[in-house]
């Protein structure tokens, strides 16, 4: 288990890889919608409109690790022009939510396509990404390995489009009230996110290197989680439903994080137990403030036409 993907549904064959459930997916959507940098997208905005696209062009987004295609949902509406997403993942259990629940319309109303595509992003190729005009994932990085990163910056480089890469993980949580064991549970939960050559918590800063030494501009910026009554104020929910939801999410959230810890390290079981049970009893009475940290990296690719980024 780990903070990003706390729920993991048994596979469905030897052949199947492991699927994340999707209702975890939705339920932090909406956290991760108002964390995901307004400041890169208005970057990301400028570059895709210099030069200015043809009225009959199409903008080729290629979504990595989609899940169930929150990532789309956020941005197609904020992007103007025809669009098409092409969706990858491993799940076609995920694959088919994805795909039924994606936008059809631009910000300025212009069509919104789809297609997807099973497959690992770890052995992603230029190829694959022929004619893209932007690449995006959302909490992928810190999954992956260091191999696995250079893989996707040289893809990206090689096809010469933007990658933005949003939600991974900065290995920091801000808890309210404190508790004399927090560190030690980040401390062990960090440990498990590198665990078997994963980048977990250092991946935002491997990524930025690897694209950077491949000519890209990087800009990087904080996208964290404020999980506490303020959150979703802008929402037409009732304050009843955002604080239910709310406390949902942190509930889940606070499990995942415990147990990634506990399984790091047994030996703080018995003590992550009662801590576990005294941090969900505060969420469940509103007393219970989190900040979870993530950064945003926007990667501006030098044109493979040889124009400079």
């Amino acid at each position: 288990m780990t903070e990003e993907e706390p729920v993991r549904l048994p596979e469905a064959g030897a052949d199947e890889p492991p699927r994340y459930a999707p209702e975890w997916l939705e339920l932090r959507e909406r956290a991760d919608a108002s964390a995901r940098s307004l400041d890169l997208l208005e970057v990301l905005r400028g570059r895709l409109a210099d030069p200015p696209r043809l009225p009959t062009e199409t903008l080729v987004v290629h979504d990595l690790g989609c899940g169930t295609g929150s990532m789309g949902r956020w941005l197609a509406p904020r992007l103007d022009g025809a669009q098409h997403w092409v969706l990858h993942d491993r799940d076609p259990y995920l694959l088919h939510f994805a795909a039924v629940a994606s936008p059809r319309a631009a910000a300025d109303g212009s069509p919104v396509t789809v297609e997807t595509r099973r497959g690992d992003v770890a052995r992603l190729t230029p190829d694959a990404l022929d004619g893209a005009s932007l690449v995006t994932a959302s909490a992928l990085l810190d999954v992956l390995t260091r191999e696995e990163i250079e893989t996707l910056a040289e893809a990206c480089v090689r096809a010469g489009c933007p990658a933005l890469l949003t939600l991974s993980v900065a290995g920091r949580v801000e808890l309210t009230p404190t508790d004399s064991l927090d560190t030690e549970i980040a401390e062990a939960f960090n440990d498990h996110q590198r665990r078997n050559g994963l980048l977990g918590p250092d991946a935002v800063t491997v990524a930025g290197e690897a694209f950077e030494r491949r000519g890209a501009t990087v800009e990087l910026r904080p996208s964290a989680w404020h999980l506490g009554l303020k959150e979703y104020k802008a929402s037409e929910e009732t304050k009843e439903t955002r604080e239910a939801k709310e406390s949902s999410l942190t509930a889940q959230w606070l499990r995942g994080w415990v147990g990634a810890a506990v399984e790091q390290r047994p030996e703080l079981r018995e003590r992550a137990d009662r801590y576990l049970q005294n941090r969900l009893s505060a969420c469940a009475a509103g007393e219970l403030g989190v900040v979870v940290h993530h950064m945003d990296l926007l990667a501006l690719v030098r044109p493979t036409d040889g124009d400079a980024s």
